[in-house]
């Protein structure tokens, strides 16, 4: 957290043109923290003090500031300065802001920068969303096999500068296919003469360029990699993606799942830099259909409204009996889901996954049925206890089962799981219930 008093004392040289102070703000501070003092400035203020600074620093406080932010000062500045950030930008950040930027706007930009990374630009641009493509960066090392270590060295001293990471080196043929990798810690250890093909190794950990960028991510961190390399379909070196962006990507990964958790359609930015009416949209889009959901539930009751007054001591125990089974069956999604997402199981063990959710179910349905039979044997009497506790153990079962079952239900039909809300779920469960109540009730009382 940057010092608070550090904003007003940026105003204050803005207004008084202490051209020193400004360069010595941007230079001796970590971008980060320019960033994160800056930010609160308007779009003039803050290309004001990156003025101040060279385009390799104004580029790396640039990068730090938030990409609505970003896409605000490209919007409202001249194409020149703009197109001087973008050739110095890394790949994987340039195509971030890019993305968000009008068609028309990115084909007016490109023609400003260089061929080369103009070529870069439109490759990256093309990857699917969410893909190994979207975050990868085409700035990494590659080296031949068939070069003494020394001559590596030398080449990478040179091309270092201008790469994401050297602490792997990528091993290519003529045509760029991968054939090995090694570490900048094997090179200094090796000796001077010897071959890269003799030193690297061959059994390659990659993925391909279409992956799902959250694949990516798991892969990222269960082998403990600083950069994995990514492939196309021929085994062709394209990119690497690096830890850094695999942290944003589990970060807006959890952000998605937490907001689709509590029935609101992902936000693309901060809460507090969208839009009222976008976030009023993404939260009313769910609250429409779990009112739906809501009005089926007072149809369904409706339906027992003469049964209801005939068994009146029915009508008590409703929102005990549902919100049980809404609160079993949002338990077993969230942990479904969850496990889904981090690749616990695969499509061999889904059914396992079943069997053991269904175990547990009826373990915790005997313990809440026990439960509910005393007080409901002391509200009303025996024989309703005995309806009243049998039915929670039925629905606790149902609800987790359905709990259970639409995330895997979501994931073989290759969409995320993490669409079933738990509102969603208690919403489906809570039907469920109502009918199951009732019926059983009916069945029990007038056979």
């Amino acid at each position: 957290m940057y010092n608070p008093l550090l904003l007003p004392e940026v105003r204050e040289m803005l207004r008084s043109d202490d051209d020193t102070g400004l360069t010595e703000f941007c230079d001796a501070l970590h971008p980060g923290v320019v960033a994160e003092v800056i930010e609160d400035l308007d779009n003039e203020e803050i290309w004001r003090v990156l003025s101040h600074s060279d385009v390799d620093r104004q580029v790396q406080i640039f990068s730090f500031l938030s990409l609505p932010r970003q896409e605000d000062l490209v919007e409202t500045t001249g194409r020149e300065r703009v197109s001087a950030l973008l050739q110095e930008m890394a790949a994987d950040d340039r195509v971030d802001l890019l993305e968000r930027l009008d068609p028309e706007q990115v084909e007016v930009l490109l023609p400003m920068i260089a061929q080369a990374e103009r070529a870069d630009i439109r490759k990256l641009l093309s990857c699917p969303d969410d893909s190994a493509g979207s975050i990868m960066t085409t700035e990494y090392a590659s080296l031949p096999e068939d070069i003494t270590v020394e001559e590596a060295l030398q080449r990478l001293r040179k091309v270092a500068p201008n790469r994401e990471t050297i602490y792997y080196v990528y091993v290519l043929d003529e045509d760029r296919h991968l054939r090995g990798i090694v570490s900048l810690r094997q090179l200094i250890l090796a000796k001077p003469g010897a071959l890269i093909a003799d030193i690297m190794d061959r059994d390659v950990i990659s993925v391909n360029v279409n992956d799902d960028q959250e694949d990516v991510a798991n892969a990222l961190g269960r082998y403990d990699f600083l950069a994995i390399p990514v492939v196309d379909d021929h085994n062709r070196l394209v990119g690497i993606v690096t830890h850094d962006d695999v942290i944003e990507v589990l970060q807006e990964e959890a952000t998605e799942d937490a907001h689709r958790a509590g029935a609101v359609e992902p936000l693309e930015d901060s809460y507090l830099s969208t839009p009222l009416l976008t976030v009023t949209w993404k939260r009313g889009i769910w609250l429409v259909f779990l009112f739906g959901a809501a009005f089926l539930m007072a149809f369904f009751l409706d339906e027992y409204k003469e049964d209801s007054s005939t068994y009146e001591w029915m009508v008590i125990f409703i929102p005990l009996v549902i919100a049980t089974g809404g609160n079993a069956g949002s338990q077993s999604a969230a942990l479904v889901i969850r496990t889904l997402a981090l690749g616990e199981v695969d499509a061999k063990n889904y059914m396992l996954l079943v069997v053991r959710e269904v175990a547990m179910a009826s373990i915790l349905a005997g313990s809440l049925a026990a439960l509910g039979f005393l007080p409901a044997m002391l509200l009303v009497n025996v024989q309703v206890a005995i309806v009243v506790s049998t039915t929670i153990a039925i629905i606790v079962v149902l609800g987790t089962m359905i709990g259970a079952l639409l995330p895997i239900m979501f994931k073989k039909l290759g969409v995320d799981p993490a669409f079933i809300s738990n509102p969603l779920v208690a919403a489906l469960v809570d039907l469920t219930g109502v009918v199951v109540y009732y019926e059983f009730a009916l069945f029990w009382f007038r056979q």
